[in-house]
């Protein structure tokens, strides 16, 4: 990827397909799981290389950039989602619609849980079946991201056990701090991006997905994530002052 600074910017996702990138090449990212597991830091790191440790509520917001995929340019949208949760009968996952349109419209998926918490961890199985539920044909590309891998005391879920349920699920398992790797989160998601990519190079989604034809989600206010940095770093100046 470039290292331009004017590249790590979020833009709104444009209305009409970005003509100099490669016909075709639109990549779909959808990052899913439980809530306080780093979904949006995750994203904000990748896109930004910046780490932001506090976030209102997530609502879901669809950021765009252009990326550099084995010499092509292509367009990259990444759709954030609000939490999934297991049902208190644990017999079903409860998703919001918004989080099943990501789903419907995205062609990767990034499954997230923490290594803090079993109980995100416990949400991944359940959450890809639903993503199976919905996409019944086909492979679909997938990785799964076990975060804060910079807590190793607080750790629950070992490796091994992110690293099996990965090779269940079919993906590719990477365990990452969006805290304090950067790279990490780069790698991760750059290696879902090619995948997303090879599998475009056969078909269009289209047909992978049997034709369904739905509204995308709606692109982010970007004057929002603008007002929670600023947001943060004046309870930082002001928590600063106070000493």
């Amino acid at each position: 990827m470039s290292t331009g600074s004017s590249n790590f910017l979020l833009v709104p996702i444009p209305e009409y397909p970005v003509l100099d990138c490669v016909p075709n090449k639109n990549v779909k990212i959808v990052v899913l799981g439980a809530s306080n597991v780093g979904k949006t830091a995750l994203i904000v790191r990748f896109l930004t290389k910046r780490f932001i440790g506090d976030y209102e509520a997530n609502t879901g917001a669809l950021y765009s950039r252009k990326i550099n995929l084995d010499g092509e340019q292509v367009s990259l949208q990444v759709q954030d989602t609000p939490c999934v949760s297991l049902q208190d009968d644990a017999e079903g996952l409860h998703c919001q619609e918004q989080i099943n349109r990501s789903i419907y419209w995205a062609d990767g998926y990034v499954l997230v849980f923490s290594i803090t918490d079993p109980c995100s961890y416990s949400t991944v199985s359940p959450l890809y079946q639903h993503v199976r539920h919905i996409h019944p044909r086909g492979r679909i590309p997938l990785i799964l991201v076990g975060n804060k891998s910079d807590l190793p005391r607080a750790r629950v879920v070992s490796t091994a056990e992110g690293e099996a349920l990965a090779t269940e699920l079919g993906g590719v398992y990477f365990e990452v701090s969006a805290r304090e790797d950067g790279e990490g989160a780069h790698t991760a998601f750059l290696h879902l991006c090619q995948e997303v990519s090879r599998a475009l190079g056969c078909g269009s989604a289209e047909k992978r997905w049997g034709g369904l034809h739905l509204a995308r989600p709606k692109s982010p206010n970007m004057q929002e994530l603008k007002r929670r940095f600023r947001q943060v770093l004046s309870s930082r100046v002001k928590a600063a002052t106070a000493l």
